[in-house]
């Protein structure tokens, strides 16, 4: 072989091996850049499903609504011996056998319980709401060498976000109450079925903005729950005249006990302005409502009145 084809020769091979490592380079790249979009494509699946910001606002209009509902203690019957004939103890009766010393301990503890259920919702929020904005920091600033390089760190991030999401959910739910004390007394051969407490909520009483109207020297007032209650309530309805401008009108005030979601109240001034209150009737299962809707309604002026109104003006 003459040394020109050798030279040739020397070439080829050389271009071929530069061709594969090119090729294996190029292979390379496109495996990291393929790894890279996938790992990202997690992290914005993520972002967009198990923690997007319809969610989380949903999530935070639910504990607003938390926050103004009422808290009771529920007495449910954990099960019946096998064999046993006999109903149900109904809890207005389980009642007359629980010591009320126990019971009002009892109500202590599910006050704290649920103020601390409430604290600790706004809390898991905040991590949450913390949660999505450095996972949406790292995205907009990791570049690709970066993002993979702390991708354990990333994944370790959305592992704890959704453990963090699952005690979320289920802290949305009142618990059972934890009894460490017999509640029952010794009523002697009295057979006393198992019992277990457990924290029940009711969605809070509104004010019907529109059906509620002031008129001359009356106001007619309507109410709703925001879900669907099986049974009718009783309500306490308060009402005060605000600013009153002599000593025998602080007397417009008073508490009036309501069977119905609606209410009229007679004899008030024309052209004052009234506040309203509306709330469940106390209740002795009742642990915790700190929230009671407020209504404020000016009564309108007699048809006189305007005219000597009119006349008054310069």
């Amino acid at each position: 072989m003459s040394f020109g084809t050798m030279d040739v020769y020397l070439n080829e091979i050389e271009n071929n091996l530069q061709s594969i490592l090119y090729n294996e380079e190029e292979d390379q790249e496109n495996e990291t850049w393929k790894m890279y979009m996938e790992r990202k494509n997690i992290v914005l699946e993520f972002l967009h499903s198990d923690l997007s910001l319809h969610l989380l606002k949903r999530h935070h209009k639910r504990i607003e609504l938390l926050k103004k509902c009422s808290y009771y203690i529920e007495i449910l019957p954990k099960h019946l011996a096998l064999g046993d004939q006999n109903h149900l103890m109904l809890p207005t009766t389980m009642f007359q056998l629980i010591d009320p010393w126990r019971f009002q301990r009892m109500k202590k503890v599910g006050t704290v319980q649920t103020k601390i259920q409430l604290l600790l919702l706004t809390d898991l929020l905040e991590q949450l709401e913390q949660g999505r904005e450095e996972l949406v920091h790292f995205l907009e600033t990791y570049d690709m060498v970066t993002f993979l390089a702390r991708w354990d760190l990333v994944k370790q991030k959305l592992s704890n976000l959704s453990e963090l999401m699952d005690n979320f959910l289920a802290m949305l739910v009142p618990g059972r109450l934890y009894v460490k004390h017999r509640l029952v007394s010794d009523v002697g051969a009295t057979k006393i079925p198992h019992i277990r407490l457990v924290l029940s909520t009711k969605m809070p009483v509104m004010f019907d903005r529109k059906e509620s109207v002031a008129h001359e020297d009356w106001v007619s007032l309507k109410w709703f729950i925001t879900s669907q209650q099986s049974q009718p309530e009783q309500y306490e309805l308060r009402f005060k005249l605000l600013e009153p401008r002599a000593q025998q009108e602080r007397i417009q005030c008073g508490i009036m006990p309501v069977t119905s979601n609606m209410c009229e109240i007679r004899n008030l001034l024309s052209d004052r302005s009234y506040r309203f209150t509306v709330k469940r009737a106390e209740a002795y299962t009742l642990v915790y409502e700190q929230w009671h809707d407020t209504i404020t309604l000016k009564t309108k002026p007699y048809p006189d009145e305007d005219m000597e109104s009119t006349m008054c003006e310069p």
